[in-house]
Order: C-alpha cells, then structure tokens, then sequence
C-alpha cells in the first residue's frame, strides 16, 4: 500500500521528536489517497510514517472516498462546461487492528471528483484525510476545510505545514475555549466537559455538552421532525439503529445527530458515521443468522446493498434528498415560525404513501429515496409542539438560511438537553458518589458503577413519579 509509484510526489520532511509527542495529542496521521484506476484506492502519502499497519491502510483507503452503490444526486446546475468540480466532506470511524476492540480511529475527509472529458475514463479523484483518535468534530472539521483545498493547491507540502502548526498546539483542555493557531488563521473551539457528575446536570447551557455538538440536527433530519422523540428513546436505550442517507456527508451528518441526541451522555454504542462493505465489522455483521438478535450499533451507510444483507436491522431511518439549487438573487421568501400543523396534515396521496412504505419496508428505498422510518418500538415521549413552533422556517437567502438553522439547531439542542437531563435526575445520588469531579478525559472508560442492588426501590420510585 505505501509503495510509492513513479509518479507519487516526494514526501515532505519528518517531523523531530518532540513534534511527533506533541502531533500525538491530537492525530495519528494526514494522509493523501488516489483512486487509481489499475490499483484502485491507494494511500499516496501517511504523514508522519509509518503511523498505521497495512491493513489499516487498505480500511482507510476504501472509507475515504463516496460509495460506488451510492444514490446520487442530480447536479442541480448542469452546464456545458468539459470539466467540473465536485467536493466534498464526511467522517468515518473504524475499529483499529492490533490493538484493544476499544480502540477506534476517527477519519475526517475532504474528496474532490473532478470530471474532464480529457481524462482518462472522464474524471479522476482524491482524498485528503485527518486520522485522530478523538472524535473532535468541532476541530477537525473546520481544519480540513482548510487543509484540503491547500492540499490541492500546494501538494503533500500543506501536509507538514499543518502538522507542525498541530505540534505547537497545547494539550486538549475540555472545561473551556481554546484558540488554535493554523498559520495565519486561528481555531477558536470548545471541546466537551471532562466526565464528570456535574457535566451531567449542566448549569450552563451555553457550554457545549456531549459529542457532535456541531452537528446540523435540523437540517439532516428537518422532513422527520416529528420523529425526533422517537429516536431519542432509541439512541438512549442503545437499539441498533441503521441509517441510510443518499451521500456520505449526509449520512455522517446524521449520525452525528443522533449520537448528539443524548447529550450530556456520552454515546457508548459502537457507531459508524460512514459504514461501507470493507470495513473489518462487516463479514460478522453480515454472517448473523434469521434468529440472531442485532448487536447494539448505530450505521450510517450509503450503499442499498445493506438494506438486504444486514435484514436483522430492527430500526431503519432515512434521511437526506437531492441536493436543492441556490435561491435566485431577487427572488426572496420571508422567514417565520415552522408551521407545525403542515407536518400533521392530512392528505389522501401522503397516507397513501405511508401505507405503501410500511408494505414494503425499507426495501422500497431500492427504488425511490424517501426520509420515514421503520421501527415497530413505541416511542413514550410524544414530540412537543412548544418547541416545533419555536422553529423558524428558513429559505430566505443563503446568509439567513445558515443564521436560521444556528437558531433552530440550538432550540432542538437545549430541548432534548434537558429532555436527558431531566431522565437521569433519579440516578444523580448514585453517580455522584463514584465519578471524579475533574480533569478525566471524556474519551476513556468511566469509572464503575455500584452494584445494582444498591440502587435499591428508592430510584424505582423516583423513575416511577
């Protein structure tokens, strides 16, 4: 995998010592991969190397790029143009060989399609991928949106530029903003609160809690608002839960949502933003029998192919649609409240379609794709129309359209916040005795728990009022 072919670009210069201690605390690698047309995916340059195994590398390489089985979206602005353009970002997340079934590696991708008539079989593509053991979306995120175009310009160079900028950065701290630098730019973030009680009964809303707190809640899942409720209680109880999403961004999008749903717990089901065939998870997901239950995981998967293979799944969700064009210049609608009776209303042709979905499950995403869910649980939690109506319905103008979904985004968040706050209230007395007050990463195992027969009738009373 990490031989190089006559045409791979030198590699930039290693990094010294206490750069790669420093570089550590926040990524393992960056790494540049090429879809060749003869070898197919290839790592083209790991940097630092050697920082992964070869078998790593072959995950890595086939999780960085848009499945081949995907739907795709229909190109909202053809033109007659011989070469176009395409990027675009997700997240995946795979189980790393060689060490404890604990240990997970967090791949952030920036891909680029490029499509020219002059190329070879038309196009050609590429992925610029941020490999970290540390789900921190909040960092790595807006990094790659620098990183990859850089890439592109200036070749695998940007990649030692941005790690020694990475290695001069201070130890992750998680109790408050951090500024940091990435040449003459600065990122200004706020990872999670360390575990700890009080980051379970939060005081100060305006803290982010939990993981994914940037995720874009309303406007993955905006066409199954009322299923929110819904999916909290399957994201809380840990049900296995398969996504399905016509693009990788999409689809981790989504996830990402969900897993940040349950805030300010941190998510202990395996989850995979981005979950394609290759992944080392998948033979043994695919053996389970007619009878076997389906472990505890959440999927966000692109390729129609699951929906047959992984038939065990019990809760299926989809999300996402075709790509919208741009509102004209001149042509502006106002914002307002959402109206909540629009996603209530009655129509013979949507009851219709309703009752076709559940007929034919989630198989009939094979043919047409539609945001609906399929679960036989029955949800407890009714949606509340108090905070539906507080949504404002955006479409104004690309610029308002982002403030919006800000402001519908921190509605939803503060929401189900409390909503998860106000559910773990009865087991307050009981966490509060075992967990460290401070300085304990949030990405390591939580100290254990009490014996089950210490939490007596009295939390059953509690839980029952």
């Amino acid at each position: 995998m990490n031989q190089q072919s006559p045409s791979t670009p030198q590699p930039p210069p290693p990094l010294s010592d206490e750069e790669l201690l420093s570089l550590r605390r926040w990524i393992v690698a960056l790494c540049v991969i090429r879809f060749d047309l003869e070898r197919g995916q290839t790592v083209e340059t790991c940097y630092p190397s050697p920082s992964l195994s070869q078998e790593e590398e072959l995950q890595i390489a086939f999780s960085s790029f848009p499945d081949s089985m995907s739907q795709r979206n229909p190109d909202p602005n053809p033109t007659p143009n011989r070469s176009s353009i395409h990027d675009s970002t997700f997240f995946f997340r795979l189980r790393r060989t060689h060490h404890s079934p604990s240990h997970f590696l967090y791949g952030y991708v920036f891909n680029r399609q490029r499509q020219d008539d002059r190329l070879r079989r038309g196009g050609e593509q590429k992925s610029v991928v941020i490999l970290s053991h540390f789900p921190y979306s909040s960092v790595f995120r807006p990094l790659l949106r620098i990183l990859g175009p850089l890439c592109f310009d200036i070749g695998v160079r940007a990649l030692h530029h941005v790690a020694s900028c990475i290695a001069s950065w201070p130890s992750p701290r998680f109790d408050c903003p951090i500024d940091l630098p990435i040449g003459a730019a600065k990122l200004k973030v706020h990872l999670p609160p360390a575990l700890s009680f009080s980051s379970l009964s939060p005081s100060n809303q305006l803290v982010p809690q939990g993981l994914f707190h940037d995720a874009d809640l309303f406007g993955v899942f905006r066409g199954l608002l009322l299923q929110l409720w819904t999916l909290w209680e399957l994201v809380l109880i840990g049900e296995p839960l398969l996504v399905v999403a016509p693009t990788p961004g999409q689809c981790c999008e989504a996830v990402a949502g969900l897993v940040s749903l349950v805030a300010p717990l941190l998510y202990s089901v395996d989850f995979r933003p981005y979950f394609t065939i290759h992944d080392s998870d998948f033979s043994r997901l695919n053996s389970l029998g007619d009878h076997d239950d389906f472990p505890p995981m959440l999927l966000g998967v692109t390729n129609l192919f699951f929906l047959k293979a992984l038939k065990n799944m019990p809760h299926v969700v989809s999300v996402g649609g075709p790509v919208k064009p741009p509102a004209r210049s001149g042509s502006v609608r106002r914002t307002g409240p959402l109206n909540v009776e629009n996603l209530k209303k009655f129509s013979p042709t949507g009851l219709l379609n309703a009752v076709r979905a559940r007929r034919d499950g989630p198989l009939c995403l094979m043919t047409e794709h539609r945001e609906a869910i399929w679960s036989s649980y029955a949800a407890t939690t009714k949606p509340d129309t108090s905070v539906l109506n507080r949504l404002v319905d955006v479409g104004a103008s690309l610029r308002v359209e982002e403030s919006m979904m800000v402001v519908n985004n921190e509605i939803l968040r503060r929401h189900f916040l409390e909503l998860t706050t106000n559910f773990l209230a009865p087991f307050g007395p009981y966490l509060r005795a075992t967990t460290p007050l401070e300085g304990v990463s949030p990405f390591v195992d939580p100290p254990p728990l009490p014996p089950f027969k210490v939490m007596s009738s009295s939390i059953a009373c509690q839980i029952e009022v």
